[in-house]
């Protein structure tokens, strides 16, 4: 705070990238992360809920796919198309909105009459989780410093873990209650809508993101008014008068043209792509691989485990991502990340017997769902809301996030087939593989940890043919 004061002739860029870490920060950071939390629960709470509307509506496999896999079509269109707009029209404008259509969906997945209605409302649920994707992830990314920036984008994502073990929880609860399946399963899904409830109005009050603001509308002295305001004072350092001239943009065709961003791009949305295939695939399918492993377990039993799993090990792969990100670096977390992850995927898929004992396989398992926190799943997030210019950060991240989903809905739809066709050794051996290609992958990607998303992006825009002042 004293520095920030004490410099009167620092950019607003310059105020952020060197403001202590305080408060605001943790207030944007939870802003974005309920939103997440929403996410987690919302996708996840599924694969409970399906055991139940399976039973209930008689569903084949097929359907049964479907349903788990729809939401994650609809985060493809809704990453795509809302990160498009929020580089057009800003981020703030946005951000309540996708919210908003999160309450909406999961509230009405709950009064589903049919499972036509119930994959609709999955899907617009999905358009919104997709929406919100790359907003909260460039947001709490423009709002960081250099030294926590790693940190303050992996908390936001982080606040998965407690919708992962939201999930179960909920589900636990409402099963040992006794009551209807059919009432169990709406409530499951309508709780879904409270978190993003909760956020819609911090969201409006919100203001825009000061380095959107400063650098493609060109109003500095606004973005400084902004945050001083928001900051309480914190960040409040700027030019001292006069907005800057709107800076050129760079416009879609320019940045899907430029050799060095597309080859950023096919890094970081290759590489989340193949993530989300194993994470997806194998997250939506836990109840399904419980039964596989213990099959005369309850459900109760079988959503117990997964809770353990979560709980024990995606947590603390979650919080040590996020203590150590900037130290271990943003690229090389994610190397290790996906080196020890196919490892316990490839042990699960060779070790003979090892889908039959109980204990020794949810060890494995745990192993991997760390190491996905403790590195991909963390950074495939943090990596592409930092790489790119300020002008197309949302697209970008809204590109990597969609392919990423098209990723999730291959491995969710996939994963039931190829448990029943190859049994859980060749499903496993599959997702080593796709672990691999991600580490190489991972390679093409510059490191970014302690470095200003300016000094990132600066270099890459000056590659690529600019038109001023113009939006597309």
């Amino acid at each position: 705070m004293e520095s920030s004061r004490m410099n009167n002739h620092q950019s607003i860029e310059q105020a952020l990238d060197n403001a202590p870490l305080s408060m605001f920060h943790l207030r944007a950071m939870l802003i974005s992360g309920l939103g997440f939390f929403t996410d987690a629960y919302d996708l996840f709470i599924i694969g409970a809920a399906l055991v139940l509307v399976k039973s209930e509506w008689h569903l084949s496999g097929t359907m049964v796919g479907l349903v788990g896999s729809t939401t994650l079509l609809a985060n493809f269109l809704g990453a795509l198309v809302f990160g498009r707009l929020a580089d057009i029209l800003g981020r703030k404008k946005l951000y309540g909105l996708v919210a908003a259509i999160m309450s909406v969906g999961a509230i009405l997945t709950a009064f589903s009459p049919n499972i036509y209605w119930l994959i609709g409302f999955r899907f617009l649920l999905g358009l919104g989780i997709g929406g919100d994707y790359p907003i909260s992830a460039v947001i709490m990314s423009e709002y960081a410093n250099v030294r926590d920036r790693g940190k303050l984008v992996g908390m936001v994502f982080s606040m998965q873990a407690l919708g992962l073990i939201a999930g179960p929880m909920v589900a636990i609860t409402l099963l040992a209650t006794g009551m209807s399946h059919d009432l169990a399963w709406r409530i499951m899904l309508g709780l879904g809508a409270l978190p993003a409830l909760s956020v819609i109005y911090a969201r409006r009050k919100m203001p825009e993101s000061p380095r959107f603001q400063a650098q493609v509308l060109g109003k500095s002295s606004e973005a400084a008014n902004q945050m001083r305001s928001y900051t309480n004072g914190q960040v409040g350092v700027m030019e001292e008068s006069g907005s800057k001239p709107v800076p050129a943009r760079l416009s879609f065709l320019q940045f899907i043209t430029n050799r060095r961003m597309l080859l950023t791009l096919v890094g970081t949305a290759g590489t989340w792509f193949l993530f989300d295939y194993a994470y997806y695939g194998n997250s939506i399918s836990t109840p399904l691989i419980m039964k596989t492993v213990a099959p005369h377990a309850s459900l109760i039993q079988s959503e117990a485990w997964t809770l353990i799993v979560f709980a024990i090990a995606a947590v603390p792969g979650y919080a040590l991502a996020v203590l150590k990100v900037d130290r271990i670096g943003h690229k090389r977390l994610q190397l290790i990340g996906f080196t020890v992850m196919g490892l316990a995927f490839l042990a699960m898929g060779v070790i003979p017997g090892i889908t039959s004992m109980v204990v020794p396989f949810l060890v494995l398992y745990g192993i991997s769902y760390f190491f996905a926190e403790f590195g991909p799943n963390t950074t495939t997030f943090i990596l592409s809301a930092e790489l790119y210019p300020v002008s197309v950060r949302t697209t970008a991240h809204g590109l990597s996030a969609g392919v990423a989903k098209i990723g999730a809905f291959i491995g969710v739809f996939l994963f039931p087939v190829l448990t029943k066709t190859l049994g859980l050794h060749g499903t496993f051996v599959i997702t080593f593989v796709f672990a691999v290609l991600g580490t190489l992958l991972t390679l093409v990607l510059p490191e970014p940890a302690n470095r200003s998303i300016e000094t990132l992006s600066n270099t890459v825009s000056k590659a690529a043919v600019l038109e001023p002042g113009r939006a597309h």
